[in-house]
């Protein structure tokens, strides 16, 4: 399995939006994908159209029970694509966490012991730097970072960068940035095309060429429980996550090279 984590600490940038139809992307590509929901509210899981009633087990009882990986991950109705949904319970999670042996390892414990294995799984990190985002860290080969094209996502894209130096150093120094994925641009913002050029002065090729636009589509197929790959294929931000996707693809075989 190669594990993605898609973190950014602040909220409203996308992330949950870009795991759901990145998943789908690569599911649709012929991948067998799992989306691990780590993310309290629930929305990744709500966006695959997992109801409540399918969620008898979750992320939460992964991480605090260390129950089996196999029996709370819920098939969608998109072929090839898993979904490890969350819960309200996940909220308390933090505090809990806190007095468990190995708190920052029990994800990535419930990988190792899985029994089944998918090629990618990708976790949507909760907007906060907590122990569930350091959990998923620890767990995965690499991050994505969703960045939205507006000033203040910059400040907190530094403190991302070294919160990941700090996960390398005590915990899991294979981590690696896989990219940073531009969302919500606007090209009749001047600001969009701004903060687009620092990014990408300063990262350079870790910036995806993708960018994600703002797209009504987007917003409005979550409401259906279903990706915007399936509700509207055509629209402009299904096909920027369809390229965005491609992009990913073409990245993994370094990175597994890499860890080799």
């Amino acid at each position: 399995m190669f594990c993605i984590a898609i973190a950014n600490q602040k909220g409203g940038v996308g992330k949950t939006t870009s795991a759901i139809n990145i998943a789908t992307a690569l599911a649709a590509s012929g991948h067998s994908v799992l989306l691990v929901d780590l993310d309290p509210q629930g929305n990744a899981s709500t966006g695959l159209g997992i109801s409540q009633a399918q969620r008898q087990r979750s992320s939460y009882d992964i991480l605090i029970d260390a129950d089996g990986l196999e029996e709370a991950v819920v098939a969608t109705s998109i072929p090839l694509l898993d979904v490890l949904p969350a819960t309200v319970d996940l909220s308390g999670a933090e505090i809990e966490l806190v007095e468990l042996d190995q708190r920052t390892h029990r994800l990535r414990h419930a990988f190792q012991a899985a029994s089944r294995s998918w090629e990618i799984v990708l976790i949507d990190c909760p907007p906060s730097l907590g122990l569930l985002t350091i959990n998923a860290m620890v767990a995965a080969d690499a991050l994505l970072v969703p960045l939205q094209c507006e000033f203040f996502a910059l400040e907190g894209l530094s403190q991302l960068l070294s919160t990941v130096e700090r996960i390398r150093s005590r915990f899991n120094p294979a981590l690696s940035i896989l990219g940073v994925a531009l969302t919500m641009y606007d090209r009749r913002n001047r600001l969009t095309e701004q903060v687009s050029t620092d990014v990408r002065a300063v990262l350079g090729n870790v910036v995806f060429d993708t960018v994600i636009p703002r797209n009504v589509r987007l917003s409005e197929a979550p409401s259906h429980g279903l990706p915007a790959l399936i509700y509207d294929h055509k629209c402009s931000g299904s096909e920027a996550y369809i390229a965005l996707a491609r992009e990913l693809i073409r990245r993994l075989p370094a990175l597994e090279n890499e860890a080799a």
